[in-house]
């Protein structure tokens, strides 16, 4: 054979990996907006064969068996409800979410960490209500000080967020990539402006 073998069998490197599923629940709604509920091509096509999912949109592209031809899924809608999670988990992602991504001291959109509001060396303790994003100079700046003893503000007061706001919060942090049969599903459901 004259040409490398993987170059005249291999159609496009890589290409199926960049065709991810939107996964919405039974009520069209998707999953969880941030992160994006996303399933690689191959989970969608094994919800799909499993029965598990209606497909609601497609890209052109398909996959074939010696016997199956099947499009990949672009959207998909679960047959049964999942119920949302109440309880929303502790975690720095979901604290930065809460913030926006944001200092709660300068507003800044730099590098973040977590500062604890009442210091913990004060008996502060590790709680929604007592943790904030912070860029690295305020976090610096506040130290193990009280905000009163810094001339430091808070831009809003820390608190435990439902399950609904940080869902809410995400949609406003869209991934890099939006194929164009997602857009319907992402935002029918937010409120119109007047």
């Amino acid at each position: 054979m004259d040409g490398d073998f993987r170059h005249d069998f291999v159609r496009e490197k890589g290409v199926l990996k960049h065709h991810p599923a939107l996964v919405l629940n039974a009520d069209y709604r998707p999953l969880s907006y941030y992160p994006l509920s996303l399933w690689p091509w191959q989970e969608a096509i094994k919800a799909v064969w499993l029965d598990r999912v209606n497909i609601v949109a497609e890209y052109d592209f398909e996959v074939r068996s010696p016997s199956t031809r099947i499009k990949i899924p672009s959207v998909v809608v679960l047959k049964d409800y999942v119920k949302p999670q109440k309880r929303v988990a502790f975690t720095r992602f979901n604290l930065f979410l809460r913030d926006e991504f944001c200092c709660q001291y300068c507003g800044g959109r730099g590098d973040l960490t977590f500062d604890h509001v009442v210091p913990r060396a004060s008996g502060g303790i590790t709680s929604w209500e007592n943790v904030v994003a912070a860029c690295s100079p305020c976090n610096l700046k506040k130290g193990s000080k009280s905000l009163h003893r810094t001339g430091m503000h808070l831009r809003k007061p820390p608190r435990r967020p439902t399950s609904e706001e940080l869902r809410n919060m995400g949609r406003k942090f869209p991934p890099n990539h939006l194929h164009d049969s997602w857009l319907d599903f992402l935002y029918w459901d937010a409120e119109l402006d007047a």
